[in-house]
């Protein structure tokens, strides 16, 4: 790992993506964001602009001080056949929606992530990964939604816990359907960097 020359800053409460920049050895503190997300509409068919639209907006809210840059990341679940995207579960019902939607068939799990450095400088982008999952009973279904309690997931399901059993094949970076696409994050943090020599 190259040292790097500044401070990141997490503007995220989730602790997944804490515990990937710990897993890479990425020195990170973490600054919530509080921005109020329903203040950007998706439009469908568009869930790449959607998620970085998201990205920036959490980002916009927690400045960059000098030395720092603000990483900010938001990630949803894309139904390709009917356009929709699945962000965090409102209840039981929905969750149960959820899984019915993905059930032996192939979703795209899409990460907006917006880096801010106290410059002003900004890189934003959208990392993809395509998930398939098995065919899902309706029990196995009810089983891991009252184990997971999986209402602070898009998509209702962690692929690191119980709902790896699921997943039948994954095209793309396994790190973004956690919630951080943490190699595509590193090289841009690199980039950056190496733009500001």
């Amino acid at each position: 790992m190259k040292s790097m020359t500044y401070k990141l800053v997490l503007a995220s409460g989730s602790p997944r993506r804490h515990e990937i920049l710990d897993l890479a050895r990425i020195p990170h503190t973490i600054r919530v964001s509080h921005a109020d997300e329903s203040a950007v509409s998706y439009r469908a068919g568009e869930p790449e602009a959607y998620v970085m639209a998201l990205a920036k907006l959490k980002g916009s809210v927690v400045l960059p001080e000098d030395g720092e840059v603000v990483l900010s990341a938001d990630t949803v679940v894309y139904i390709p056949e009917t356009g929709e995207v699945l962000g965090k579960p409102k209840d039981h019902d929905d969750a149960v929606r959820m899984f019915r939607l993905m059930s032996g068939s192939t979703h795209k799990v899409i990460t907006g992530v917006c880096l801010r450095d106290w410059m002003g400088a900004e890189k934003c982008f959208a990392e993809t990964t395509e998930v398939t999952f098995r065919a899902l009973s309706e029990e196995e279904i009810e089983e891991y939604i009252e184990i997971a309690q999986p209402y602070d997931k898009a998509g209702a399901y962690g692929i690191q816990e119980e709902a790896c059993v699921f997943v039948r094949s994954l095209g793309g970076e396994y790190y973004n359907v956690v919630g951080l696409p943490v190699t595509a994050v590193y090289e841009a943090l690199q980039e950056m960097e190496a733009q500001r020599k």
